[in-house]
């Protein structure tokens, strides 16, 4: 590879920052909102500034990115299942955010770092080459045609994010909208640095109340791995 290419491909970035979430609002009681401002600055990490140094953050740790973790459950309990692996989570909505560094704080969970902020502009901190993994479970389905072009999981991202991961790394994906299933994994396939497709749903991934939901009203969760090759 040329240097030139080498300088693009640390340089890529999404290049239309679309909204790739439905805002929803809620308020938090003086309390929480009191938790959060000092939980954030103990255990958040901006979505904007100079790339992270993941060793002076984590030590020897692989790193994990979990794009939306939602109210924050499934984050939860997959950090409590394992130390040995840093996770940085991303949400916007703020009782998941909330929730999340309640358990940092609490369980606790010093592996775990928090981002209140958007994945898009976040990922312009995230060194090439340096993650073990990136999640990416039940993202908003935008739903109507017209929108589809606001979803994450589409060819402009996945770059990105293969660009961060490190060979051998994997991009794990769920949804249970079976038309965005079909998407991302036409998506992923046409990227020539990545080998994988649809899985048995693993029993390691946390059955959340989002995909609960989906479950009692008929619609089974689609699992897709990806592994980066080169």
């Amino acid at each position: 590879m040329s240097g030139v290419d080498r300088r693009e491909r640390a340089e890529r970035v999404v290049e239309r920052p679309n909204t790739t979430f439905k805002p929803r609002r809620r308020s938090l009681s003086d309390k929480r909102q009191s938790e959060l401002e000092a939980w954030i600055t103990r255990w958040g990490l901006d979505e904007n500034g100079p790339a992270l140094d993941w060793p002076a953050l984590f030590g020897d740790r692989p790193v994990v990115v979990d794009i939306g973790f939602g109210r924050g459950e499934g984050t939860i309990d997959m950090a409590r299942a394992d130390h040995d692996t840093a996770i940085v989570g991303i949400e916007v909505h703020t009782p998941g955010v909330v929730a999340v560094l309640d358990a940092i704080e609490n369980d606790p969970l010093p592996h775990v770092r928090v981002v209140h902020g958007d994945v898009l502009r976040f990922l312009t901190r995230v060194p090439r080459d340096s993650l073990d993994a990136v999640r990416v479970y039940f993202p908003d389905p935008w739903p109507k045609k017209r929108h589809h072009d606001r979803r994450l999981v589409r060819a402009d991202v996945v770059d990105v994010l293969v660009d961060r991961l490190r060979l051998g790394g994997t991009l794990h994906l769920a949804t249970d909208i079976d038309h965005y299933a079909d998407q991302m994994l036409e998506t992923c396939a046409a990227v020539g640095r990545l080998e994988g497709g649809q899985i048995q749903r693993p029993s390691w991934r946390p059955v959340t109340r989002f995909e609960q939901r989906g479950l009692d009203e008929g619609r089974a969760p689609i699992d897709l791995l990806f592994t980066r090759t080169s």
